[in-house]
């Protein structure tokens, strides 16, 4: 296909065109609305003339990722739980499908309703979807490659993931879900999308969502430990949330209907991570080591040359950049 005009004018133009299409405004339904990715990909939509449907249980998703939005015409929230059936009146031409726990501490918190939403979930949101003659789009993740044994990791790699260990809930989840959107796909004529989203940070991440950078962010600046797992040898990728979302907006509006990392390749040890938060904070924490969790990924970095020549995608915030606002969105709610 061909090479799509880069930034936002893309989105503005994409935007345009799929308004003069159907006559009207277009009509997204986003799972997880209230969730950290679900949240911004909702502000992304508004901005670019969609009128949007939030669908979130807000268990692990919260009305203050999105209260901002009290009052806009152009956005109704439902609070509901995806796994059962979804009702909506009037057209919709666009489910984002993000709804499910994501980070290790929710999603061991919550294995079974985890697996639901990756399973009944999905097929709810496929079954909104077909009816409404819309196209979907599943957020699937990096954790589908489990703990690795190709790096960088390519969308054609089928992954190493143990299916009953403490994470296997999670990573089979979101495996299932890709199992199914294809299925639909194949069998129904669906027009699906399916992101695999690598690790991702910015404002609104829960303080206590257990992942490493709202971890590290949140130890530094209350002066506890940071605490690193294992030696710290292990490697991760960061990628900041605005580059994401217009990643997983390009992608809806492609022509591409095979799986797609979005992501930053840029990679550093744990370790290396905890010392950039340490000197960003300004923080005289010190750095404690803990035994590493069984399953926990050794290395974690995209290969996004599909995205870069299927959608003319690559990110463009630095880490330090992205950094310094996430710091800046904690500072604010814990009051330092």
């Amino acid at each position: 296909m061909k090479k799509q005009p880069s930034s936002d004018k893309r989105g503005k133009g994409a935007a345009s065109r799929s308004r003069r299409r159907l006559g009207r405004e277009p009509v997204s339904v986003v799972t997880g609305a209230a969730g950290f990715l679900g949240s911004h990909l909702t502000d992304y939509l508004l901005a670019q003339g969609h009128r949007v449907i939030g669908i979130d249980n807000l268990i692990t998703g919260s009305v203050a990722n999105i209260e901002h939005l009290a009052g806009e015409p152009r956005f109704r929230f439902i609070c509901q739980d995806v796994t059962e059936y979804l009702f909506l009146a009037g057209p919709v031409d666009y489910v984002w499908h993000f709804a499910s726990p994501a980070s290790p501490a929710d999603y061991m918190n919550y294995p079974i309703q985890t697996l639901k939403v990756g399973s009944l979930g999905t097929h709810k949101a496929l079954g909104l979807a077909r009816h409404k003659g819309a196209r979907f789009l599943l957020a699937s993740t990096s954790e589908v490659y489990g703990d690795p044994e190709v790096h960088p990791q390519s969308e054609d790699y089928w992954g190493h993931v143990n299916p009953v260990g403490p994470r296997g809930c999670y990573d089979e989840s979101k495996r299932f879900a890709e199992a199914l959107t294809m299925a639909y796909q194949r069998e129904h004529g669906l027009e699906t999308r399916i992101v695999r989203i690598f690790n991702t940070y910015g404002p609104r991440m829960r303080l206590n969502d257990g992942r490493v950078v709202p971890n590290f962010i949140t130890q530094a600046l209350q002066g506890r430990p940071l605490t690193v797992f294992g030696d710290g040898s292990q490697t991760r990728s960061f990628c900041y949330v605005s580059d994401l979302i217009e990643g997983v907006y390009r992608l809806m509006l492609s022509d591409y209907g095979l799986p797609v990392n979005v992501g930053n390749p840029t990679e550093l040890t744990v370790l290396e991570f905890a010392r950039e938060i340490l000197r960003l904070t300004g923080s005289k924490s010190r750095i404690v080591f803990k035994p590493l969790p069984q399953d926990d990924p050794r290395q974690r970095r995209p290969d996004i040359t599909r995205a870069r020549q299927l959608l003319d995608w690559s990110p463009r915030v630095p880490l330090e950049e992205g950094l310094r606002r996430t710091i800046e969105d904690f500072r604010k709610r814990l009051g330092k």
